[in-house]
Parts: structure tokens; C-alpha cells; sequence
């Protein structure tokens, strides 16, 4: 932050001027182990900051903090504090906002803050999970076994979006090209025949009788159409932007065909690779079911999560408040019951993460192996169909003239 000052100095001269400082308290200090008596100092806001505007567009990437994770865990290792360590990390920087982040803290630490405490100012590269699971290691004593566990935790996350992402790449790939071919057909050379057609006075075939039809109803109706499917789609959109869509949306997802139960599959994964994560380091069961709540993107499965945390709160543990609810699988359940009973519930949590995400990629490759050949198909037949269609009404003019 920029303050600007006005001050008198040691000979009783009146200057003003500007410096940085991190907070008001710090810009006075500098000011007066310089030698200066403050008369006033007012933090100065640019009617453009730059800097905070170009934090707003540069994205740190979860890779980015992975690596951080794993880099400030080796430092501290090695016997390197922690200031030190950070600095060393900054200066190696190549994200301008990661960069300025890690600086803002190293100013904290170097005031008095603890790390965690440093690292929740700034939620938009470290999540409360990753602050509060730092915190849990620096009570510990352990916090490069943290840092370790932390970035193991989000490469896993990281890993498995990366995977879903890449399933679904091709078929779209292959679903824009054949709305692309079909388009062109459609637009350009379907009207280029039914012209010639009437010049020619031909009765074409049936089936290009109705491609013919299709398109001058398309032509007429199309701009309508168009804007009536728009309207549905902002309505849409801005219902399941509400609490109530939202959920609504979210009760719907996990019950559709297929995509459904990889979606389920997922979610459950993760919540018991969160809880297993938190269990490990220490913290107690009802803010590792907090945590879990709030690491979880399905409303449905949010307040799952939140009943459960408060029939655990009450006494009832956590396998049986999930036993009552369908959303949980049985082998989530059993496991949970087994952990609670033999107190290695991080290991058992583990262990359901893996098998779930296991299926899950099973399912997903199964999926997109049927939906690849299912798409090429399906969009086969119909380019196949306005091919044989134009070459059918070729045929027929041939034979009406011949």
C-alpha cells in the first residue's frame, strides 16, 4: 500500500512525500527511524491500481501451488526459517500475482503472524482448507509433513479434472465439426440444388422433398426459433443461479444416466480424501465435517454433509447419520463404520477415495468409448442423408431428361 506523509524533520523543516508500507502502523515506524515527527499520513488509493487490476486476470493455477507446497516443504526440511524460505520461493517466481501474494505474506510473518494466519488473507490462491490444514501442522510440529500431504491431496484433485476434461475433448471436437458440415450443407449447397431444381422444372425424390422443405422452414422460422431456444436458456441459467435452481440442478444431476453416478462417484471421493487429509493432521470431527461441506460443489451433497455434522455433533459419530441417507454408498458407510470402531478412520477414508475414483475413471473411459462411436454414427448417417438425398434428385432430373 502507498501512504502519502506529511512530517517535520530533525531541524524542524516541514516536507511531505509518499513510501510503502504493508499497513499504516508499519509506514509511521519507517518514518520515524528516519528521523521524522508524523503530522499526518493517509494511505493514498490510485484511481486505477494496476497492479490489483492485473491480480483480477492473471489466474493462479492449482500446479502453481502444488509446486509451492512441495518447494517450501524441502526448504523447511533442509533447516532454512521460513522467511527465508519464502523469499527464496518469491524471487523464483514467474506469476506477477503469485509473486506479490508470497511477498504480502513474508511482510506478515515478519510481523508477528503466524503462516496460516498469512495465508488466509489471501483466498484466492489459498482455499480455508489449505490455511486451516497449515495451521493444524504448525500446532503439530510438523508442518513440512503438511505442506507434503497438502500438495499430494490437490495434485490428486488437479489430476482428476484433468482426466474428466480430456474425456469429454474429443467428442465435442467431434460434435462442432458435424454441426459445421451439416451447417454448410445445409446452408449453401441445399439451396444451390433446389434452385437448380425449379429452373429445370424436376420433381426431386421424396427425401429431398423434404430436406427442400426443412430448409425453407428453417430459412422462415429459423431467426424465431433461434431466439425462442435463447430465451429458454437465459431462463434456465439464471433459475439454477438461484439457491433453489441450484439445488434443484444438483438433486437432478445425480439421478441422470450414466453421467449421474461418475458424478456421485466423484464428489464422494472426494469428501473422503478431504476428511481423510484432515483427520491425518490432527483436526476434530466436527470441523473436518465443516471442511468437507464446504469443499464439496453439489448443493445436495452440501447438506447431506451439513446434517450429518450436526447428528455427529450430537453424539451419533458419523457411519450411522450417513447410513440414513441414500446419497452415501454402502461401502463409504461400512468403511466410515469399520475407521470409527478401529480409530483409523484416515486410512479407511483413503482407502474408499481410491476405490471410488478408480470406478469412476472406469465408468468415464467406458463412456466415452461408447459415446465416440455412438456421435460418429449418428452424424454419419445424417451427412449420409443429405448426400444420398442430392445425389438421389441428380439421378431423377438424369432420368426425367433422359
Amino acid at each position: 500500500m502507498n501512504y502519502a506523509y506529511v512530517a517535520y524533520t530533525a531541524d524542524r523543516r516541514l516536507v511531505k512525500g509518499k513510501l510503502s508500507a504493508s499497513t499504516e502502523e508499519i509506514a509511521a515506524n519507517m518514518l520515524s527511524y528516519g528521523g521524522y515527527q508524523v503530522v499526518s499520513l493517509k494511505q493514498v488509493t490510485p484511481f486505477l491500481d494496476t497492479e490489483r487490476l492485473a491480480s483480477y486476470f492473471t489466474k493462479i493455477k492449482p500446479r502453481e501451488i502444488i509446486m509451492f507446497s512441495r518447494q517450501l516443504a524441502l526448504l523447511l526440511e533442509s533447516g532454512t526459517d521460513i522467511v527465508t524460505a519464502l523469499e527464496l520461493l518469491q524471487s523464483q517466481m514467474t506469476n506477477n500475482t503469485l509473486k506479490k501474494t508470497v511477498g504480502d505474506i513474508v511482510t506478515d510473518i515478519r510481523n508477528g503472524s503466524s503462516l496460516s494466519a498469512a495465508l488466509i488473507k489471501h483466498p484466492r490462491a489459498f482455499s480455508q482448507m489449505y490455511s486451516r490444514t497449515i495451521a493444524a501442522g504448525e500446532q503439530g510440529g510438523n508442518l513440512e509433513v503438511v505442506l507434503r500431504q497438502m500438495a499430494d491431496f490437490m495434485e490428486r484433485a488437479a489430476e482428476t479434472e484433468k482426466r474428466i476434461k480430456g474425456a469429454l475433448t474429443y467428442p465435442i471436437i467431434v460434435l462442432v465439426v458435424a454441426v459445421i458440415v451439416v451447417g454448410i450443407l445445409v446452408t449453401y449447397v441445399l439451396p444451390t440444388f433446389a434452385g437448380l431444381y425449379a429452373q429445370l422444372g424436376a420433381d426431386p425424390p421424396l427425401t429431398t422433398k423434404l430436406l427442400i422443405g426443412f430448409n425453407d422452414w428453417f430459412s422462415q422460422y429459423g431467426l424465431y426459433v433461434g431466439l425462442a431456444i435463447l430465451v429458454i436458456i437465459i431462463i434456465a441459467y439464471a433459475y439454477v443461479r438461484t439457491p433453489a435452481g441450484k439445488y434443484q440442478w444438483d438433486k437432478m444431476f445425480f439421478k441422470l444416466p450414466v453421467v449421474g453416478r461418475i458424478s456421485l462417484l466423484f464428489e464422494l471421493a472426494r469428501c473422503c480424501r478431504t476428511m481423510s487429509l484432515l483427520f491425518k493432521v490432527g483436526l476434530p470431527l466436527p470441523e473436518i465435517m465443516n471442511m468437507a461441506v464446504q469443499g464439496s460443489n453439489n448443493r445436495t451433497m452440501k447438506e447431506a454433509l451439513s446434517e450429518v455434522q450436526q447428528e455427529l455433533i450430537r453424539g451419533e459419530g458419523i457411519s450411522k447419520p450417513m447410513a440414513k441417507r441414500p446419497i452415501f454408498l454402502p461401502m463409504m458407510v461400512q468403511m466410515v463404520g469399520v475407521g470409527e470402531e478401529t480409530g483409523n478412520l484416515d486410512n479407511t477414508l483413503a482407502t474408499v477415495a481410491g476405490s471410488y475414483e478408480a470406478e469412476a475413471d472406469d465408468r468415464t473411459g467406458t463412456a466415452v468409448g461408447l459415446i465416440q462411436p455412438t456421435m460418429t454414427i449418428v452424424m454419419g448417417l445424417v451427412i449420409a442423408f443429405i448426400a444420398l438425398s442430392l445425389l438421389q434428385a441428380m439421378y431423377s432430373v438424369y432420368g426425367q431428361f433422359g
